[in-house]
């Protein structure tokens, strides 16, 4: 079965929702991860996206998803502050860029950007623009029309999102806002002429056929990027007490993901820290980028670290 449907992805077609959940089941964890990697190959050459984010605007926010540290609904003593500087995040990019990474993320907690920050985020998209040559991305919530094309026409190339579970589970999630609200977000974008990053948590309480519609939402919304995270339970949020994922659960939905997203980049974001080889079987089962460097609110893997990873498993790093 796992032969077939790699066949039939090679071959031009798309597996569908029943054939992904047949891949999710009691297939060959080893098989299955294998024929994901050759269909990474097949798609995606050898190239490796490492893009690393800046917590640009921290806490207070007032949208309720509850595995995140920054809402305004959970006392977790999150540290906040305003809209960092242009020079501030200029030099942050330009020290990643010189380390070896293709890309960087502005991102900022709240549900949207006023009209202000809009003006100060592009200004400081045109100063990093100016300073070196690293590919910049945003991610500033649920932003209009107006404010995506005023960011493409700034500099910034990729617009991210996340859909972070299914449209069936999304209400157990958040409550502030809509999975109909994000994919609206999206669909602007692209519409701006930017390219997309969106991808999901996993083990928020979300079932295999949760995260496979998911996947299919992705593949009809034609997202480029996929941040794979892995939930990382934070005290005093609703999703503390949540018990930790399998490390095979985790390289099986992966696996799936290329199945179902054989030409994305399948990026492992949070949460890869807890694999005793920093997450070197999943880039060889399917995944083929990582968000580098700290989250948002957590640690992570260090730039050092991953790039000895990357070459090791004779990747070629992009640097746009």
């Amino acid at each position: 079965m796992i032969t077939q449907l790699k066949e039939k992805i090679l071959g031009g077609g798309e597996i569908s929702r029943e054939e992904a959940l047949s891949l999710s089941g009691h297939s060959d964890l080893e098989a299955l991860c294998e024929a994901a990697d050759e269909l990474r190959r097949a798609f995606c050459g050898n190239r490796f996206s490492l893009c690393s984010i800046v917590n640009a605007k921290s806490g207070h926010c007032s949208e309720n998803c509850k595995f995140c540290a920054q809402s305004a609904h959970f006392p977790v003593g999150t540290q906040e502050y305003p809209l960092m500087g242009a020079q501030e995040l200029a030099q942050a990019a330009r020290d990643h860029f010189r380390r070896g990474v293709g890309r960087f993320s502005l991102v900022t907690s709240g549900r949207t950007l006023s009209r202000e920050e809009t003006q100060a985020v592009c200004g400081s998209v045109r100063k990093i623009k100016e300073q070196c040559g690293v590919s910049v991305c945003g991610s500033h919530g649920l932003l209009d029309y107006g404010q995506l094309a005023a960011l493409r026409q700034a500099g910034v190339t990729r617009y991210h999102c996340n859909l972070e579970t299914s449209r069936r589970n999304f209400p157990a999630v958040c409550t502030t806002h809509t999975y109909e609200d994000k994919i609206r977000v999206l669909r602007d974008a692209k519409r701006a002429g930017l390219q997309v990053c969106s991808g999901c948590i996993i083990g928020m309480g979300e079932t295999m056929r949760d995260r496979i519609d998911l996947a299919l939402d992705l593949r009809e919304l034609k997202v480029d990027s996929v941040p794979v995270n892995v939930l990382t339970p934070i005290p005093k949020t609703p999703f503390e007490a949540v018990g930790a994922l399998e490390p095979q659960e985790i390289l099986r939905t992966v696996a799936v993901f290329r199945f179902l997203l054989p030409k994305a980049v399948i990026r492992m974001a949070a949460g890869r820290g807890r694999f005793e080889d920093k997450g070197e079987k999943l880039f060889t089962s399917g995944a083929n980028g990582a968000i580098t460097g700290d989250m948002l609110t957590t640690s992570g893997i260090s730039i050092e670290t991953d790039l000895q990873l990357i070459r090791r498993l004779g990747y070629e790093l992009e640097r746009v």
